[in-house]
């Protein structure tokens, strides 16, 4: 969760870089309105314990802030309308919280709370029932464009959101109950937004997005293309999020492996290491096809560092399923690892299957992410007495090599700039780096 303030509201990001570049979509909105006295909850609902942590953030809010006006937004909201509603909070559909006018009333009209009061749910994202009386087995929204979002000048790195939604029907996923079908901008938008981080001054782009892979199928373009665009600016560092191992296309891979300012960080939405569990996610991959991406990768370009998604404990998953799952991790040497517990959301194929269990889930991501973050101590460890550039952020400490990995200088630099660094030690998650002459 992340906060961004101004003096008269204040919005709340929660879950992935995509929210948290729309989030200043929605600062810009509130700002253009003439919002006063605003809190605006931009939710995730990736898995139960995200919309739980919004539901609790939003109760504090109301309890500890009477007289400011409380708006839910983002995927949670989408999901659970009247549940936020019922509390005393407004909702703001996902594709209306960018939108100046969704929040002109507010400061205007007296504040109200109790239940029914979400007069500020513009118009549903999608021509549908609501999601939780959805099923998303014959859900068929209607496509619309996507305008890009950019997050704010406060960090070195600026995310930009040029994707939303999604087309696909994995089993467990309730993305496309709250986003939508995959909408992408247009190349020319999404260069202008980049135009604006290099302008501010960012030195790295970060292009973010539901399902950032399928950008340009709606409108005849495609990831690698967008990518030639974006490098045809001066822009020193872009990297990429999270991509499906099946729409790595050979232009995407040369781009991957063979452009310098394209950072050696590659992260895949996996989910899972067993076929079995693949097929019933209704993945699009198999274990082998991402073992082999990776192995190609490496053999390209050695210093790329691997990110993954993984769920565990999803229905049906017994242990043997789970030890593929656990052996994937040095199988794709997976240094970055996305990893949380299935929980079931509601109208969802997955729900309707036979459950594992929660504890059963928990315990099983719990030795996922210590297995995860063995494989990595050992990856930053073999590091040390390396050279890399570190991309310094606003602190003037911290920063990212260009692998990701995280990095804490011994001794200040300029805030924004990107300085050769010597990896000295790791201190628990993060390298020890010196600054050396250039």
């Amino acid at each position: 969760m992340s906060n961004s303030v101004a003096d008269r509201h204040r919005v709340v990001n929660f879950g992935c870089r995509l929210n948290i570049a729309e989030g200043e979509a929605v600062r810009t909105a509130l700002r253009d309105a003439g919002a006063s006295d605003t809190i605006v909850f931009n939710s995730c609902a990736v898995t139960d314990e995200a919309v739980r942590q919004a539901r609790q953030a939003v109760r504090r809010a109301l309890r500890e802030h009477p007289d400011a006006e409380v708006v839910v937004t983002g995927c949670a909201a989408e999901l659970e309308a009247g549940r936020f509603e019922a509390m005393g909070a407004l909702v703001v559909a996902n594709d209306a919280k960018g939108l100046t006018q969704s929040y002109a009333n507010i400061g205007v009209s007296p504040r109200r709370r109790g239940p029914s009061t979400g007069a500020l749910q513009i118009a549903p994202a999608r021509d549908r029932p609501p999601p939780s009386r959805g099923n998303m087995d014959s859900y068929t929204p209607t496509p619309k464009s996507y305008t890009p979002a950019l997050s704010g000048a406060d960090h070195a790195r600026a995310f930009l959101g040029v994707q939303t939604g999604c087309s696909h029907s994995c089993t467990f996923c309730a993305t496309v109950l709250a986003r939508g079908t995959a909408r992408s901008a247009t190349v020319d938008a999404v260069v202008e937004a980049a135009r604006t981080a290099l302008a501010r001054g960012q030195r790295e782009i970060v292009l973010t997005g539901v399902d950032l892979a399928s950008y340009g199928d709606d409108s005849g373009t495609s990831l690698a293309s967008l990518v030639e665009a974006l490098l045809a600016l001066p822009v020193e560092r872009l990297r990429l999020s999270s991509l499906d191992p099946d729409r790595v296309d050979d232009a995407l891979f040369a781009l991957l492996t063979q452009e310098p300012r394209i950072m050696p960080h590659v992260h895949l939405s996996l989910q899972a290491g067993d076929d079995m569990v693949l097929t019933r996610m209704k993945r699009r991959h198999r274990r082998a096809d991402a073992v082999r991406l990776v192995e190609r990768l490496k053999a390209a370009r050695s210093e790329i560092a691997i990110g993954a998604d993984l769920i565990a404990g999803f229905p049906t998953e017994d242990d043997s399923m789970f030890a593929n799952s656990l052996a994937l991790i040095d199988d794709c040497d997976i240094v970055f690892g996305h990893i949380f517990p299935y929980s079931p959301r509601a109208g969802t194929p997955a729900a309707r299957m036979p459950q594992v269990g929660r504890r059963v889930a928990r315990d099983r991501a719990a030795t996922l992410r210590a297995a995860n973050a063995r494989r990595r101590h050992r990856w930053l460890d073999a590091q040390a007495g390396t050279m890399t550039q570190m991309l310094v952020e606003r602190d003037g400490m911290c920063g990212h090599a260009e692998n990701f990995a995280a990095l804490t200088l011994a001794a200040p630099a300029a805030p924004n700039s990107i300085v050769p660094v010597r990896l000295r030690a790791r201190d628990g998650e993060r390298m020890i780096a010196e600054s050396i002459a250039a």
